[in-house]
């Protein structure tokens, strides 16, 4: 896609996205380390990466093996 746009182009997208990062409302990491500690732990009993996924509900679990004779 910037291939195809000239250096204004891409230079005007850049000042764009950085009018939006600097509008964006900012926290105290005081505030949302808390707050995120908080989500995580809460919903950690429904997360795959921490309790696994069972095996008859995993889509990549090897189905059987491959025998050579």
């Amino acid at each position: 896609m910037a291939r195809d746009m000239s250096d204004k182009d891409i230079l005007k997208m850049e000042l764009d996205q950085l009018k939006k990062e600097v509008s964006t409302p900012r926290e105290p990491i005081s505030k949302t380390a808390k707050e995120l500690i908080d989500y995580v732990e809460g919903r950690s009993g429904d997360d795959p990466l921490m309790k696994g996924v069972p095996d008859d509900k995993n889509p990549f679990k090897d189905k059987g093996g491959c025998v050579i004779t």
